[in-house]
Formats: structure tokens, C-alpha cells, sequence
């Protein structure tokens, strides 16, 4: 365990000397808002450290200099929460990376694999999954914990060479890179508490009560953050909705409330949310957020996105890509409502050649879809250019 910043920036300064580097952490986040990092294992083709970044006077400065290193390949699997943590505590983005669980969809390893699962397939190795929820904040850790715990990226290097000579002997490193792209934004990490309403599943239509959700939601977003306590330790999601439909404009209000404790209209909290419901009821009716359009799906559209779906499932197989990565459902209701005017991913780059451009043809009648055997099976339509009516 290295529990100093001297042997951390030592062992930096080897793994730097490697072409990549596989990076995964252990974290809480059950009672926090920011995860707590507890360990960082990182593994080269020649070295293995695991890092305490709980030890007492310890500098990350040097993990993070790594982070940022672009000769050095910052392998991770399922990337997304480990890159939340070192932006929050580093401020920045690790360049360049490469997420073996994206890797292993576009390599036709099905939706979502897991760690476990893709070694097991790639190496033929069972992995321990004992220590899975241990409590990684406790010191010391045992022999055991720490022997789990590194196995997740010294196994990782094997997987990251079998998946990426994959992807170049298939011609598809360049369709990764666009999901790399979209991992190392910032914006992925960055929310800004005014746009936390956004996140909220909510069937409220009404500019005022959209305005007060926005408002509230936001002021959650930052007493969370600046308390580090999850969201639903300040304010849960049912209360915002109800707070948004009642519109509560005094204490005597706001404690008629279902979803509210008894007293709680009495503390600062309590005060605060008044004073946000207010100041939302007086924003300009130009200024309230607007319930989003959504485009009327014509008659037909619904059997139209099922036909899409097969499809979707046909061209997956057939190109051994898992089908998540090519398109979505929102993709195939756009496709199907919109034709070549949705504006999807799945009508671009390599997505569309293997799916986007038959799509079309199948909404235009000029690909059908029948039984041969017992499969299904895609066919061209001689002689249609458009649909028939």
C-alpha cells in the first residue's frame, strides 16, 4: 500500500513510462453526495501499486499528473464514476482513456457487461467476488480485500490488449473514440444545479410549477453539495413535486404538506424553500420554463418502432455490436415519427451504415422484413424508392 506522497509519485513516474495504465477506485457514497475515495489500484505491463488516498499528509498531485498525461492510455472499466471522482478531487478529466465495458458492446460482448464476466470471457478466469461489499473506509484492509481489489486492474491489462487488437483488426477503433469523446467532456460531470430539475421525472406541464420544481431543485443541488449529503437527505424527490403542484407561500402553507416533516416549515430549511417558491412565482411568465414539445407520432408510428426494433436486433447480430451502442428507443421513435429529419446518433458515422441507412429504407418500403426458416431476415424491395400507401 503506498501511503505517502514520495513512493506515490515514484510509482507515478514508472507507470508513466508505459504506453497505458488500468485505473479503477473503490469509493463510498451511501451518506455523502461526493463519493469518499477510499483506494486507487492502478496496474503497467510491469508494475502494480495500490494507493491510500485516506493516509494521513497524502498528495494526489502525482496521480493526477498521470491522469493528465496524454502519452499514457488510462484504462478503465465502466469509466464514468471513477472520472466523477477524480474530477472532483483533481479538477480534471483524465486523457486519453479507453472504457474496456464500451469497448467489449462495439466488440459484440452484449449490453453493459460486467468486470467479472468480460475476464471470463476473455481470459478464462473466475474472479473472487467475496469482497465485493466490503466497507473500503475501514483500516486496516486485509490481505484478502487487497488481493480483490487489485485483481480489478491486473486482470483488466489482459483484457484491454485482447479488446483493442479486437477493434483494430475490425476496423472499429475510430467508432470508440466517439464514445471516449462523450466520456471525456466535462459537461458529462458537470452539471449545473440549475439544470438538476432536468433530471427529475416529473409529468408537471404547468410554467409555474415547472418553475418552482427548477428553483427547488436547484437550491437542493447546492445545500446537498455544499453539505456533502445525498439529495434525499435535504429534500426528497416527492416533496419537490408536491411543494411545485401546492405552491406553498408561507410556513402556515408549506406544513399542510403530505411530504413534509411536522416543524419542519419552522427551520431554516423550511424558510429557505418559501423564499425559493416565492421568487420562482415571480419570475415573468416569459421567463418560466416551458413543458417540452414533444412532436405528435403519426398514426402507425408504434408498429412502425417495433419493426425497428427487429431490425435494430438484426443489424446487432449480424455486426456482433451490442445493440444499446447503436441506438436507443428514444432513436427509434424519432427515426420513425421524422425519417431523415431526426436528429439521432444512430443516422450518423459508422451508426448509420450499419443501421441508420437500412432504417430508412425500412420506413420508405424499400427494405421488408419476413420469415426464412425460422429466422428473420432483411431483404431489398426492387423497384421501391418511397413508401406505399
Amino acid at each position: 500500500m503506498i501511503e505517502t506522497t514520495a513512493a506515490l509519485a515514484d510509482a507515478c513516474k514508472d507507470l508513466a513510462k508505459s504506453e497505458f495504465v488500468t485505473i479503477d477506485t473503490e469509493f463510498l457514497r451511501e451518506t455523502t453526495f461526493w463519493p469518499q475515495l477510499c483506494l486507487v489500484q492502478m496496474a503497467s505491463p510491469t508494475l502494480e501499486v495500490l494507493v491510500d488516498p485516506m493516509a494521513k499528509g497524502i498528495d494526489l498531485t502525482p496521480l493526477f499528473e498521470l491522469m493528465a498525461d496524454p502519452n499514457v492510455v488510462k484504462v478503465f472499466h465502466a469509466a464514468r464514476q471513477d472520472i466523477e471522482i477524480i474530477y472532483h478531487l483533481g479538477g480534471l478529466i483524465p486523457h486519453p482513456i479507453f472504457d474496456t465495458q464500451v469497448a467489449a458492446m462495439v466488440c459484440g460482448f452484449g449490453d453493459s457487461i460486467s468486470y467479472d464476466q468480460l475476464v471470463q470471457k476473455t481470459k478464462n478466469v473466475q474472479i473472487d467476488k467475496s469482497s465485493r461489499f466490503t466497507d473500503w473506509s475501514r483500516r486496516p484492509l486485509s490481505e484478502k480485500q487487497l488481493d480483490y481489489a487489485l485483481a480489478d486492474v491486473t486482470h483488466l491489462r489482459d483484457v484491454y490488449l485482447a479488446l483493442k487488437a479486437q477493434l483494430e483488426r475490425e476496423g472499429r477503433s475510430s467508432w470508440l473514440k466517439e464514445e471516449m469523446d462523450i466520456l471525456e467532456a466535462r459537461e458529462t460531470y458537470d452539471m449545473h444545479p440549475d439544470d438538476a430539475w432536468l433530471r427529475l421525472k416529473s409529468r408537471l406541464r404547468k410554467p409555474t410549477e415547472l418553475a418552482i420544481l427548477k428553483f427547488v431543485a436547484a437550491w437542493r443541488e447546492r445545500e446537498a453539495r455544499s453539505r456533502n449529503v445525498p439529495r434525499s437527505r435535504v429534500l426528497k424527490d416527492d416533496a419537490i413535486f408536491e411543494i411545485a403542484q401546492q405552491q406553498p407561500k408561507d410556513a402556515e402553507a408549506l406544513s399542510r404538506l403530505r411530504t413534509v416533516p411536522k416543524g419542519w416549515e419552522r427551520s431554516t430549511s423550511g424558510t429557505a424553500i418559501i423564499e425559493t417558491v416565492n421568487a420562482a412565482l415571480a419570475l415573468p411568465k416569459a421567463d418560466m420554463p416551458q413543458a417540452p414539445r414533444h412532436s405528435h407520432s403519426p398514426e402507425g408510428s408504434g408498429a412502425a418502432v417495433e419493426l425497428l426494433k427487429v431490425l435494430l436486433k438484426l443489424s446487432a447480430d449480424k455486426h456482433g455490436v451490442a445493440a444499446k451502442v447503436i441506438a436507443n428507443s428514444e432513436d427509434l421513435d424519432k427515426i420513425a415519427s421524422e425519417g431523415e429529419k431526426a436528429e439521432v446518433q444512430a443516422l450518423s458515422g459508422w451508426r448509420r451504415e450499419l443501421f441508420g441507412e437500412p432504417a430508412l429504407k425500412l420506413i420508405r418500403g424499400e427494405v421488408a422484413l419476413r420469415f426464412a426458416g425460422k429466422k428473420v431476415e432483411a431483404v431489398e424491395m426492387p423497384g421501391q424508392s418511397q413508401a406505399t400507401e
